[in-house]
């Protein structure tokens, strides 16, 4: 019996150890692992460029946040921007009761593209402009100022440009380091410059200028020595002066060079005698007249504004042809030579050859497209002369005892120019030729004349 109660008594004591230690085992719950994750409202930003991070970690009190380079967070979702370029690998700890874990993610910065303009309200043609760069981040830049000509183009940080024409230009600057690029473009506006005639003075070996204010004088632009002609025209829109150059006989040019005076090319080769050019921008062609070759035939001719695209247009015996002057809204050209004495019309594509004026010959014609009205030297009157279109209404404007190698009309002031080779004088007049002015005396055979604004 005793036995029995002792063997009882030991199995109580076994059953409260045993429900002692199945209680303490349901006391002690393992907490959950804590899961690091976040996102980044952009994983490619321009420097400074701010990106605000998401923090998605669950089971998580407290974040440690590393962005790549050296700085470092505990906030919960921070925003962030960087100083530099690169790719810079964020990382997030997030910590719980039950440990912690990362998340990594790559972000990647490029260059912050801006620059500004010196004096940007008062930008003027043939004046240099200064580009200021203001870009953060990067390692090299490319301008474009936004030009036709896919060479005006500047690497320097902080370059100067000079616009050869008035206008409105976009600039664009790309500014790029090894992990990529960003662009900036801002518009600029380039108002003209003091306006100025400028001359071919043929004794002097040069094109000259003179401005048309009341204090500036003559300045050379170009020493054309051996490069000697007498027809120059001007391409507003790009900035291009052209000139034919007769010194050579047989081996006659068309040359161009920028209105700032770089950039100088021969563009036509292989003329003969090359007098007056002429200039469509419309459809981007140079026109000139051309005296006889040594098969006695004299032309009218045209290439594109780069000198390729060669045409004879009009090809005519004894045809010593010293002008030619466009009409291209109505699809005219006028010319004339000094053998057979007679002004004709054409198309532009030299068709329909008509002559509209018997018995005159000269060094310059020039067409009033407003008034409909055509300028001519007639060295037989030895007068400077206007007509209708058709020949018709023939009236002298002046009757200054001198040839005439350049017209210019100026509609906008009504104005019109001239110069006299003999008496080496430039003149102004009104359309009519009332209210005559010399301009300028004493020159040495001024030639082709045109006006830049």
């Amino acid at each position: 019996m005793k036995n029995d109660m002792r063997i009882n008594r030991y199995f109580l004591f076994f059953l409260l150890i045993a429900s002692v230690v199945v209680i303490s085992c349901e006391d002690e719950i393992v907490p959950p692992q804590s899961a690091a994750g976040f996102s980044a409202s952009s994983t490619s930003v321009r420097v400074g460029e701010e990106i605000q991070f998401t923090n998605s970690s669950q089971n998580a009190t407290a974040f440690k946040w590393s962005f790549g380079d050296g700085t470092t967070s505990k906030e919960v979702s921070p925003k962030k921007s960087y100083d530099a370029s690169g790719k810079f690998l964020v990382s997030l700890v997030s910590t719980g009761a039950g440990g912690s874990t990362i998340s990594n993610l790559e972000v990647t910065v490029v260059p912050d593209a801006a620059f500004s303009v010196e004096d940007e309200d008062n930008i003027v043609a043939l004046s240099p402009v200064q580009f200021v760069n203001t870009s953060k981040g990067a390692t090299s830049y490319l301008w474009d100022f936004g030009t036709a000509d896919d060479n005006d183009t500047s690497t320097d940080p902080n370059p100067t440009f000079s616009y050869l024409a008035p206008g409105t230009y976009t600039v664009t600057l790309k500014a790029i380091s090894t992990t990529g690029e960003s662009t900036a473009t801002k518009q600029v506006t380039v108002l003209g410059a003091d306006p100025a005639l400028y001359f071919i003075e043929y004794n002097a070996d040069f094109i000259r200028q003179l401005a048309l204010n009341e204090t500036a004088g003559v300045t050379n632009f170009l020493d054309i020595a051996d490069k000697g002609g007498v027809g120059i025209a001007y391409d507003h829109i790009n900035g291009k002066v052209y000139f034919s150059d007769f010194y050579d006989y047989g081996a006659g040019k068309i040359w161009r060079i920028n209105i700032d005076g770089s950039g100088l090319e021969e563009i036509v080769s292989d003329l003969y005698d090359p007098y007056g050019i002429t200039l469509d921008l419309t459809n981007g062609k140079v026109y000139w007249a051309e005296d006889v070759d040594n098969d006695n035939i004299g032309r009218i001719a045209r290439a594109n504004l780069d000198g390729t695209g060669r045409e004879n247009l009009v090809e005519m015996e004894d045809g010593q042809f010293r002008a030619v002057a466009l009409d291209v809204q109505n699809n005219k050209m006028y010319f004339y030579e000094v053998w057979n004495e007679d002004l004709y019309s054409a198309n532009l594509d030299g068709t329909g050859v008509t002559p509209i004026i018997s018995g005159v010959y000269g060094y310059a014609i020039a067409v009033d497209t407003e008034n409909d009205k055509i300028y001519f030297d007639d060295q037989n009157d030895a007068q400077l002369k206007r007509a209708n279109l058709n020949g018709s209404g023939i009236e002298m404007v002046d009757d200054t005892d001198t040839r005439i190698y350049g017209i210019v009309i100026d509609n906008d002031e009504d104005k019109l120019y001239w110069s006299g080779r003999d008496s080496g004088e430039l003149y102004v007049s009104d359309l009519s030729g009332a209210n005559q002015e010399t301009l300028k005396s004493g020159l040495a055979s001024p030639r082709g004349i045109f006006i830049r604004k």
